[in-house]
């Protein structure tokens, strides 16, 4: 899939310009925050080398807690952690340049922590130059969430430019829905992951400055060992609107499929784009299908186009179900589902739902595979469309009391337990 717009050039600035930005962007917010990423279709992570990766991953996620700093790595050790960027360390390739595995621990530097990390390399022939890898420094630098990758530290010598992140193990959404050798992903953990997914946006739209993603599809979204959802890719993000402003003004770029339409065709972008973009994430969730697939017939080649008309038509909607999960799902948190993604797919912005909504409604869905509690959550939500929609979201509040513990939950949110967890109930 190709992007709805070209990329912006990279922008010549000198290096001393480049320290004195970001020592201004990172000196202000001691703690630094989480990052790791890939670019367009491939994941950073989509191989991984037991041998170069720690056989305890409890050990590693302890020790990624422990970078609350951006470290300013010299090309020397990132050239040592990588072997000299040897081809056998890729992990993929995209429009800002290749990224490699790597490992760092005290042989690199006296003090660091054991970690395997991926190391993003600026490619200098390519359109997503300087600009963007300044813009991943300044919003990992200064963002903190379970739900975001974390931003381990870059390297900027010369003309050379690179960034480091904690390692994911299980590489990118993308590669686990699409990628035909793979076992298909149950129906509680693909709802685990949006809902993982949400927060992050939601975390994005409600910060103190507010933040537009603008690049949110499969590829983007990376899975720890425990499929512990993180957003990576920052490149694209931007400044929400501020006081009066309804919207930002900006040039057309993301991925085609994935981007809003009135986005595309004005270059308006306001949180609402982003809940778009979720839409069609959720949609492919949904039926494991891409969001743009030219081996399918033309009237299925846009997911959206072929599937929105299904969402809000419970004759039609199971239709559209993956068929691999079977039997993994209640109709009633397929019909749950489907309607979220009917809402976030709105032609009309000021119809979709804040993302905070949109964790809401998930948040239930972790238990759908119990019969009582999703009969219970399919009425609290239905009821809340059918009185009008989004807006109407948070009347499945009233119901919060009245719907029980799932005592039958496979899912595998480690919250959720037959001991009847309050992730387990509507909040």
């Amino acid at each position: 899939m190709g992007n709805c717009g070209t990329r912006e050039e990279s922008a010549v600035v000198s290096n001393a310009q480049v320290q004195q930005q970001l020592h201004h962007m990172l000196s202000s917010s001691s703690s630094v925050k989480n990052g790791i990423d890939k670019k367009h279709n491939r994941s950073i992570s989509d191989l991984s080398d037991p041998t170069s990766t720690p056989r305890n991953f409890e050990d590693s996620r302890k020790n990624s807690l422990l970078y609350t700093h951006v470290i300013a790595f010299t090309l020397y050790e990132l050239e040592t952690i990588t072997k000299s960027f040897r081809s056998d360390y890729i992990l993929g390739e995209g429009g800002f340049g290749t990224v490699y595995k790597g490992y760092i621990d005290e042989n690199v530097r006296v003090g660091l922590k054991s970690l395997p990390v991926a190391v993003k390399v600026l490619n200098k022939e390519g359109l997503q130059g300087h600009r963007e890898w300044l813009t991943e420094v300044n919003f990992l630098g200064q963002l903190r969430h379970p739900n975001l990758v974390k931003l381990i530290g870059y390297c900027c010598e010369d003309d050379h430019r690179l960034l480091v992140y904690e390692f994911m193990f299980r590489g990118s959404l993308e590669n686990h829905l699409f990628r035909k050798a793979t076992v298909p992903l149950p129906w509680g953990t693909r709802m685990m992951i949006a809902l993982g997914a949400a927060k992050g946006l939601a975390f994005l739209h409600n910060a103190e400055t507010p933040v537009i993603y603008r690049d949110f599809k499969t590829s983007n979204i990376l899975l720890d060992s425990d499929y512990t959802t993180k957003l990576s890719d920052f490149g694209l993000a931007k400044a929400g609107p501020q006081g009066d402003e309804t919207h930002v003004s900006t040039r057309v770029m993301g991925t085609y499929g994935y981007a809003a339409p009135e986005y595309v065709m004005t270059g308006h972008l306001t949180a609402r784009s982003d809940v778009y973009s979720f839409g069609v994430v959720l949609l492919e969730l949904l039926t494991g299908r891409k969001s743009v697939d030219k081996t399918r017939p033309s009237k299925e080649q846009s997911l959206v186009d072929w599937a929105r008309p299904k969402l809000n038509d419970k004759r039609k909607l199971l239709q559209i179900i993956d068929p691999r999960l079977e039997t993994q799902y209640s109709v009633r948190a397929a019909q749950k589902a489907c309607s979220l993604a009917y809402y976030c797919l709105s032609q009309n912005p000021k119809a979709r739902p804040l993302m905070s909504d949109v964790v809401e409604t998930l948040e239930p869905l972790q238990c759908s595979n119990d019969t009582e509690v999703s009969s219970s959550l399919a009425f609290a939500g239905s009821a809340a469309f059918a009185m009008g929609g989004v807006a109407d979201y948070r009347m499945r509040r009233r119901f919060a009391n009245n719907v029980g513990p799932g005592s039958n939950c496979r899912s595998p949110n480690p919250n959720c337990s037959p001991g009847g967890p309050a992730a387990c109930r509507v909040r």
